[in-house]
């Protein structure tokens, strides 16, 4: 029998022994907070109400005015490109989608650095797309990086992309996959860490 013993069990005299003594980041200093709007505060501000009412808003149906909504404030969004209800962009402007692409319900764009999303994509329900990170051995400033997108790939469900990452052309993320970095093309990813279980498509097939 193996009994797990948390460090919290220990008698608290013990705790100093068991946690060594290290800093506590004091987060009202960490920097960086407004570093990535890229607008004026104003803009900013007036985003996010137009976002809760065209773009979030699930009574909100129409996809053609989420785009034109998107596009009023900075968003490079192509011809045919479909966007569901309940969907969140931080930034329009860094925000860069290709044609005939579809997004779906309850994709988070967290975009504090630039997205880029290539023709003929695929980003499924409720994934989450995020640029930004912390340095959290230093001072917990942000750090951002963007994330390319290549043509014909499909994000299917509940994934997490993070920043810095590529997913190559016609590459297939399994539900619920963490990407973090390169994505092979035409290759199919799956799990937290993500890792390569076969190919899209076959050779002849492309």
């Amino acid at each position: 029998i193996t009994t797990r013993l948390s460090w919290r069990a220990l008698p608290k005299e013990l705790w100093s022994r068991a946690m060594p003594d290290v800093p506590v980041i004091d987060l009202s200093k960490a920097p960086g907070e407004r570093a990535s709007w890229g607008r004026p505060a104003w803009v900013v501000y007036l985003w996010g109400l137009c976002e809760l009412l065209f773009v979030t808003n699930p009574l909100q149906i129409s996809s053609g005015l989420r785009v034109a909504v998107l596009r009023a404030f900075g968003a490079h969004i192509e011809d045919g490109v479909i966007f569901r209800p309940r969907t969140r962009v931080r930034f329009p402007w860094n925000l860069h989608i290709g044609a005939r692409s579809w997004v779906g319900e309850g994709v988070w764009f967290h975009n504090q650095d630039h997205i880029y999303v290539e023709h003929d994509v695929v980003i499924s329900q409720d994934s989450f797309l995020t640029t930004g990170s912390h340095a959290h051995r230093r001072d917990m400033a942000l750090i951002t990086r963007p994330i390319h997108i290549e043509a014909g790939a499909w994000i299917t469900a509940r994934c997490v992309v993070t920043g810095g990452s590529r997913i190559g052309a016609n590459a297939l993320v399994a539900p619920l996959t963490v990407v973090h970095g390169e994505i092979p093309p035409n290759t199919t990813v799956a799990g937290s860490p993500c890792r390569v279980v076969g190919s899209r498509f076959a050779e002849a097939a492309l």
